[in-house]
């Protein structure tokens, strides 16, 4: 079993900055990609961004220019820096990784962390 752990989340000011982290911990695993998703009161999930182990990153477009994702493969462990805040961005953001074990591959979501843009 891989368990997906995230840290990161909070309240944040726009214009502000926030850093989320989730780390994939089990025994015999690798990761083929890893990223989050977000979902705000009332709409469906959406991509944030997304990046494979050999560090192709995808964006959502709503992101693009603002959000960096970037991946420590030695600590099976993926960084969402979060620039320029705007409340549009507030929303529980949920890593998710797709990631190979010995039995085949397998889709694995952490518990998510609420990201709250206020003035």
């Amino acid at each position: 079993q891989v368990q997906l752990v995230e840290s990161g989340g909070g309240l944040v000011q726009p214009g502000g900055s926030l850093r989320l982290s989730c780390a994939a911990s089990g025994s015999t695993f690798s990761i083929n990609a890893i990223g989050y998703y977000r979902q705000a009161p009332g709409k469906q999930r959406e991509l944030v961004a997304r990046i494979t182990s050999g560090g192709t990153a995808t964006y959502g477009d709503s992101v693009k220019g603002r959000f960096t994702i970037s991946i420590d493969n030695a600590k099976n462990t993926v960084f969402l820096q979060m620039n320029n805040l705007k409340p549009e961005d507030t929303a529980v953001y949920s890593c998710n990784a797709l990631i190979s074990l010995r039995i085949g591959t397998q889709d694995y979501w952490g518990q998510g962390t609420q990201v709250t843009v206020s003035s």
